[in-house]
């Protein structure tokens, strides 16, 4: 009897293109990106989703990680791909690297949101959703050439998710692409006077429900938190079960499933008595956010002035490196010394003359 051969990597390949083949559409691996306020928790929610036990650092621009899930007892595994952009609300251009037109069908967008920091929420909220929507729309009129029917397709996604018979329908104006919004370092927040917890509460809830996202607190300084956060980000990426869980009281942490909540629950917006008549809103995202912003004025952040300078991080030391940037950031002031004294010689001689 003639013994059979091993298969080696590239047939295991090949065998499991073949089946990603048959298996059609959706077999693709999924992306998601996280984009978020500046120490909001993104890089310690990625660690704990991919179980790692270390320290998180900050990041600088785009940063690219993996996970995988076993399919059973395959050898094959489903690969799930994680950007995320740091920067705040400056590096937003950077979202054109991971939201293309190879993969837009099979990416969510996640932003955290600092919620220690209500006077810069709406704001980073705002920014990102407006540049990260100018992007979508940019990559489907690239895709139109292809595919003439795209935009259609992800509407038809998108109501598919929220319910196309849903009460709020007229008002609502879903994201293009999954989109889950997190508010970070909940923990901090829970501290917060009960009016301004609700106030806030209530203002996400909205710009969720309208937006078609999920939303959903994480801290990880609280287990329970960090477990939902991880099956959130397993649903996306490896399209496991989705919670249906839904918790909308201020005094608990949030736990909204896209589509489920609505603007009855909600509730008007906060404003002062005899407000509402006074304010010219054109849309009721405007309302809400002369309600927010009232309660909370917004500070700008979007200042590339305040970025770290990374060279100065201890996280990123490097001997040989550090050493010869030394030596530059030398020359580079001699130069400078140099340049001004010429100048100031100029200057004299020019006063001489005349």
């Amino acid at each position: 009897m003639s013994k059979s051969r091993e298969k080696s990597l590239w047939d295991i390949a090949v065998q499991d293109s073949n089946e990603k083949e048959r298996e059609g559409p959706g077999s693709e691996d999924s992306s998601v990106v996280i984009v978020g306020s500046k120490n909001a928790g993104k890089t310690s929610l990625i660690l704990r989703f991919l179980d790692r036990d270390e320290a998180p650092k900050p990041t600088v621009a785009l940063e690219y990680t993996f996970g995988r899930r076993s399919k059973g007892h395959n050898i094959a595994k489903d690969v799930g791909h994680i950007w995320e952009l740091g920067g705040g609300t400056w590096l937003t251009k950077l979202m054109d690297i991971p939201l293309n037109a190879d993969n837009l069908l099979h990416t969510t967008l996640v932003i955290m949101l600092d919620l220690s920091k209500p006077n810069e929420l709406w704001f980073t909220l705002e920014s990102l959703l407006k540049a990260a929507k100018a992007r979508i729309d940019a990559v489907i009129q690239e895709m139109k050439s292809t595919k003439p029917d795209i935009k259609d397709v992800l509407k038809q996604k998108c109501w598919h998710k929220l319910g196309a018979d849903n009460p709020d329908k007229s008002l609502m104006d879903p994201f293009l692409i999954p989109l889950v919004i997190v508010g970070g370092k909940y923990d901090m927040f829970q501290e917060f006077e009960s009016e301004k917890r609700k106030v806030i509460c209530k203002a996400l809830r909205f710009m969720a429900h309208t937006h078609g996202a999920s939303l959903q607190c994480f801290s990880v300084k609280q287990e329970q938190l960090v477990t939902r956060s991880r099956a959130l980000i397993s649903h996306h990426l490896f399209g496991t079960s989705a919670s249906k869980t839904l918790q909308t009281d201020h005094n608990k942490p949030l736990l909204v499933p896209a589509g489920q909540d609505s603007l009855q629950l909600i509730g008007t917006p906060p404003l002062a008595d005899g407000d509402i008549g006074k304010i010219s809103a054109r849309s009721p995202v405007e309302l809400w956010k002369h309600a927010y912003t009232s309660y909370f004025p917004q500070e700008n952040i979007n200042n590339p002035a305040i970025v770290e300078d990374p060279a100065k991080d201890p996280h990123y030391a490097e001997a040989a490196i550090d050493t010869l940037r030394a030596q530059k950031d030398e020359e580079l002031m001699r130069y400078q010394a140099l340049c001004e004294r010429r100048n100031r010689e100029t200057q004299q001689g020019y006063t001489t003359a005349y």
